[in-house]
């Protein structure tokens, strides 16, 4: 299946579904804005509780959010009846994330039966200004279970 490709509906109900159960994405008012083969979008619209002292996204809603668009663009690929954990992932924070909102995109890089890579990449986004906040890398297990 070609990254970035159209997903049966079925599989995206199943990302979403899985993505409404994370108690984490409520509580930072994350959206999943789109979903693709191997490719996740997640945005993370500002509130002043989501700053660090200097007004800025903390990173810690950078991470997440970039954590988990990684970890639904693999699970878009897993068969159905697996599961996604993340095994490791490194951040790098490349400009102060600020905007309107943050887009996290994940985007399946090596598939694997049990390990697969991601590149994770995070934007701030302000009208029509785009810019990039983090990069990194992920890796995914897929394990038997509901995610």
């Amino acid at each position: 299946m070609e990254i970035g490709g159209k997903l049966d509906p079925a599989v995206i109900r199943r990302v979403q579904d899985s993505f409404d159960r994370q108690g984490l994405m409520a509580h930072l008012g994350a959206e999943l804005a789109e979903v693709k083969a191997g490719q996740v979008t997640i945005r993370l619209p500002f509130r002043q509780e989501l700053t660090q002292q200097h007004g800025y996204f903390h990173a810690g809603g950078t991470s997440s959010i970039a954590d988990s668009a990684g970890g639904y663009a693999g699970y878009s690929l897993f068969p159905e009846g697996s599961a996604v954990l993340t095994v490791e992932f490194k951040l790098n924070l490349i400009n102060p994330a600020r905007g309107e909102w943050l887009e996290a995109i994940g985007r399946v890089i090596k598939p694997g039966r049990t390990l697969t890579v991601c590149q994770l990449d995070v934007w701030g986004v302000d009208g029509e200004q785009r810019i990039h906040v983090a990069t990194g890398m992920q890796t995914l297990i897929s394990v038997k279970g509901d995610a």
